[in-house]
């Protein structure tokens, strides 16, 4: 099968946030006993679709939309975060995701750290960005050690990764 990836249009966003918010639902239902709490509101997708420099990238193969992403570029820094990233529930572990991203890296050579965050029952991600992608756990947040920007009432949200992966050096005189 031939992956693109490509900017999420206008026309494909509301068929890319039901499916990124199922895939995070799944994700914490087998986790979590689950009743009616929504993992994923739309609202949080929406604020950060609308974070200065996001762009939102989808993977498509011979059609449907497999999964996407919603990336925060910083011009002047290049000390860019990967906010979301979900593959479609139900066709994980295909090698999608690690397509998606390294096309999102390919996409933007100029970074040179990128950042993003996942919480700790998340095993799957944590697998995924460090043996998959190369990232490293840098901070763990927890009751002792907040992070301000995760709000209170998130599952699991006393409890996140935060993993960054250099792409270039920026050591003085190199």
């Amino acid at each position: 099968m031939e992956y693109r990836v490509l900017p999420v249009g206008q026309e494909d966003l509301a068929q890319f946030k039901r499916d990124m918010q199922e895939a995070f639902q799944q994700g914490a239902a087998k986790e979590f006993a689950l009743s009616d709490t929504e993992i994923l509101p739309e609202k949080d997708i929406d604020e950060s679709l609308r974070k200065p420099g996001a762009i939102a990238y989808q993977i498509v193969g011979n059609g449907p939309l497999l999964g996407g992403a919603i990336v925060v570029i910083d011009p002047e820094t290049q000390h860019n975060h990967l906010d979301f990233l979900y593959v479609k529930y139900g066709i994980q572990s295909r090698g999608i995701g690690q397509r998606l991203w390294r096309e999102i890296e390919r996409l933007h050579p100029e970074t040179i750290v990128w950042e993003t965050c996942t919480p700790y029952f998340e095993k799957r991600n944590i697998h995924f960005y460090i043996n998959r992608l190369g990232f490293h756990a840098v901070e763990f947040f927890n009751p002792h050690h907040k992070d301000p920007s995760i709000p209170e009432d998130m599952i699991g949200g006393d409890y996140f990764f935060r993993f960054e992966k250099q792409m270039k050096c920026t050591c003085p005189g190199e």
